[in-house]
Formats: structure tokens, C-alpha cells, sequence
């Protein structure tokens, strides 16, 4: 039974951020035209940039997600936010703006998330292959030592992407709170009420990649265990 308790509360652990994530950008996501008076989130963003005096950054819809960037110099936004009025669609682009903020002022907090990435990046890339190679190791050399090596660095690869994630979070929070918010709250973009409902959505995009990473490791480990059959 304790095991099973412990268990659970793992599992609350690794994909309640996700859960609670999901429903917060949910929840305000309506009604749809909250801000139709005040424009898109796409025309809010391209706004704070052109203010911001940031012109050579470009707003673009995505299929991918909301993310700033930082290559392409472009705020993306996800199709359901780029063209939408709601107090989820304006508040995440303003999250992203933060993000070409940090970028702009070559904030140090900012190149570290950056460099980290990149090289977070390279070793998933790395460890997926990994994943494949283990099962043609195991079968031509029937070493379990050199099987259970492969899989140490494989599942070191997996959570090096959360450590990441976790290390970087100011960044995130910075964007949201000492960025986004700032901008909202001096343009008077937000309505009366909205200010308390901003700031849930901004703690959620803050959260939104180590969420994300934690709820990676769920299916990691549903690929090892079918590789292991």
C-alpha cells in the first residue's frame, strides 16, 4: 500500500504542473473576444515591440508553441493565440516580448538559458539515439554491464533537459513578472479586474517548460519499458 501511495503522489508530482498549466491557460482562454476593443495578441505584441524599440524582432504564427526565438529574432505564437482576444492569448504574448526583452538588453541569465539549450539540445538528440542502440548492444554483445551503462547515460540525457529547465526558471520568471507584467500594468492594457488572472498566466508560462520536460520523462520511461520487453 505504501508503495502504491508513494506511487501516486509521484505521479501527481511529475504531471500535476502540466495538469494545473493546461487548465490556467484554459480557463482564460475565454470568452475569445475579451479584448477585441484592444486588438489581437499578435497586434499587442508587434505594439510592445515597436515601443520597446525593438524592430528588427518579428511576430509569426506557429505551430509549435508559444517561444520566443532568440535565432530567428521572432515572437511566435501558437495559431490559437496569434489571431485571438482573450486574457490568455494577450498575456502570453506579452510573456514572449519579455523573452525579445531579455534577448534585446543581452540579459547574462538570459545567454546561459540560451547556451544551455543548445547544448541540451545536442545530448537528446544524442540520448534518442541511445534509446535505439540499446536493444542491437544488448542482442550482439550480451554484456548487462555495458546495457546498463547505455541506459545510466540515457536517462541521465532525459533528466539533464528538467535540470536545466529548473536552473533557468528565473529567466522564465523574469519574463512573466519583471517584463510582461510591467508592460502590461504601465500601458493600461489590462482591464479592471484581469490584473489578479494576469498574473496566474504568467506563473503558468513561467512554468509551462518545466511542466512540459516533467511530462517528457512519463513517456521516456514508457519507451524503456517497451525497449526492455
Amino acid at each position: 500500500m505504501a508503495w502504491l501511495i508513494l506511487g501516486a503522489l509521484g505521479i501527481m508530482l511529475v504531471v500535476g504542473p502540466t495538469l494545473w498549466v493546461q487548465q490556467v491557460l484554459h480557463k482564460y482562454a475565454r470568452p475569445l473576444d475579451r479584448y477585441a476593443d484592444r486588438g489581437t495578441a499578435a497586434e499587442l505584441a508587434e505594439h510592445l515591440i515597436t515601443s520597446l524599440g525593438l524592430g528588427d524582432v518579428r511576430v509569426e504564427r506557429t505551430e509549435t508553441g508559444d517561444h520566443y526565438d532568440p535565432d530567428a529574432r521572432a515572437v511566435r505564437l501558437a495559431r490559437k493565440h496569434f489571431d485571438a482576444c482573450s486574457l490568455t492569448a494577450i498575456t502570453i504574448a506579452a510573456h514572449e516580448v519579455g523573452h525579445a526583452l531579455q534577448h534585446a538588453r543581452g540579459e547574462r541569465m538570459f545567454r546561459l538559458r540560451q547556451r544551455l539549450a543548445r547544448s541540451v539540445i545536442q545530448t537528446q538528440r544524442l540520448s534518442g539515439g541511445l534509446v535505439f542502440l540499446m536493444p542491437v548492444v544488448a542482442g550482439v554483445t550480451r554484456q548487462p554491464a555495458l546495457v546498463s551503462l547505455l541506459l545510466v547515460a540515457v536517462v541521465g540525457t532525459a533528466l539533464l533537459g528538467t535540470l536545466v529547465h529548473l536552473v533557468t526558471l528565473p529567466v522564465e520568471f523574469d519574463a512573466s513578472f519583471g517584463k510582461a507584467l510591467p508592460m502590461l500594468e504601465r500601458g493600461r492594457y489590462l482591464k479592471a479586474n484581469d490584473h489578479v488572472h494576469a498574473r496566474r498566466i504568467l506563473r503558468a508560462a513561467a512554468l509551462t517548460y518545466v511542466a512540459g520536460s516533467l511530462l517528457g520523462l512519463v513517456n521516456f520511461w514508457r519507451w524503456l519499458r517497451l525497449l526492455k520487453r
